[in-house]
């Protein structure tokens, strides 16, 4: 009953479609379900060890240039990551274990402007930890929780979730049995969502 919203806390196209989505599905009376996942075993699978904007360095230098120019376009705040890419785990096990929390939205927001705003690791659970703290949340005790053997197994089955729906890369907006690809196809996805009120979802 809702546009799913597939994200990678590395992928830099999920950066500007991160900080829009919620107002702008707000703003069409869109539901949304946000769905952390990791796109490394996805990767694998096609033989990458790597990001691909880093085996294919003419595609990668496009991909910050136009990421920087849509961050402008936007007012977004930019600074290319010294480490690239940074290792999303943990704020990925917290995003899923917690998914449907009200402040979720928000901490995932505040993880991808310290990633790729401030340059700051994202993996250090210290820095996460302020964050929830922040966000008027028990910091320390969701890291705890979200390092279960039951919360690491959530997001595996998240991620194969995301492999049987088809999904290649991040961001993914699902809508029904369609998938849409990149930040460029938010707008399509929410306008298919409310175009096609017979699609079984």
């Amino acid at each position: 009953m809702a546009v799913e919203f597939w994200f990678e806390f590395a992928s830099t196209y999920s950066y500007p479609a991160a900080l829009r989505i919620e107002a702008f599905a707000r703003s069409q009376g869109v539901p949304l379900v946000w769905k952390p996942f990791l796109l490394g075993p996805i990767f694998r699978t096609l033989g990458w060890s790597d990001s691909p904007f880093n085996l294919q360095p003419v595609k990668g230098r496009y991909m910050w240039r136009d990421l920087e120019r849509i961050c402008a376009e936007l007012a977004i705040p930019f600074r290319r990551p010294s480490q690239f890419p940074r290792n999303g785990l943990l704020a990925a096990r917290i995003a899923c274990w917690f998914e449907g929390k009200p402040w979720v939205p928000e901490f995932v927001r505040s993880v991808y402007r310290v990633n790729f705003a401030e340059d700051l690791d994202i993996s250090d659970a210290s820095l996460l930890e302020s964050y929830l703290d922040r966000l008027g949340q028990p910091g320390a005790a969701l890291i705890q929780q979200a390092q279960s053997p039951e919360s690491k197994e959530k997001l595996r089955v998240q991620t194969e979730r995301a492999v049987t729906l088809g999904i290649f890369g991040a961001p993914t907006f699902v809508v029904g049995p369609e998938l849409f690809w990149g930040n460029d196809r938010l707008e399509a996805a929410l306008a298919w969502y409310k175009s096609h009120p017979q699609v079984e979802r």
